[in-house]
């Protein structure tokens, strides 16, 4: 039955049945369907790149030296569902000296966590140079209070511009991890 007021009106005894239960039920169904990671396009300046990151960035530049080449290096990174997410980029002065310090960024994200080497991964970067350095990979390894971390990893280039985007925790979420790195492009 409809009321003037156009809500529907259920008898006492279904609403005592079922009105706690119900509601119970209803609230269980919002909370797992509430968003457990807050997506948002970031688009850091200077670096052509758009991405997506599951929580808001708090960004930090710094000069670096590697491979022999002194650059700033510009990291916007967060911390979501246990998992550390990070896209940093630099732009280098020298074009011969790109493969060198994509070597070399590759080398120490892996030592970081203790590993030598990780698992390939495909990996699509639209506007990205394609390169033999670019790649993206899976890694296990350890923190140096001795806990287990795993890492996903990608590096890509565009022109003189060198970039990687990472997600690390105790467990990369699969899902999770893929949409963070679908999302990765150059304009």
């Amino acid at each position: 039955m409809w009321s003037s007021e156009g809500s529907r009106h259920l008898p006492p005894v279904a609403t005592k049945r079922t009105g706690v239960p119900a509601a119970l039920a209803l609230l269980a169904v919002l909370v797992a369907c509430s968003p457990a990671l807050d997506w948002r396009e970031v688009r850091p300046d200077g670096s052509e790149a758009v991405v997506l990151m599951p929580c808001k960035p708090a960004s930090h530049a710094r000069r670096v030296e590697l491979a022999g080449s002194e650059f700033t290096w510009t990291l916007h990174a967060c911390q979501a569902m246990g998992m550390t997410w990070g896209f940093g980029f630099a732009a280098l002065d020298d074009p011969a000296r790109v493969d060198d310090v994509l070597r070399e960024l590759q080398r120490s994200a892996l030592s970081h966590i203790g590993a030598s080497d990780g698992d390939p991964m495909p990996l699509q970067v639209d506007g990205a140079t394609p390169g033999a350095r670019a790649a993206r990979l899976s890694v296990q390894g350890r923190l140096p209070d001795g806990r287990a971390v795993q890492q996903q990893v990608a590096f890509f280039v565009r022109g003189t511009r060198v970039y990687q985007a990472s997600v690390v925790g105790t467990v990369v979420l699969a899902e999770e991890a893929q949409t963070f790195f679908d999302s990765l492009s150059l304009r």
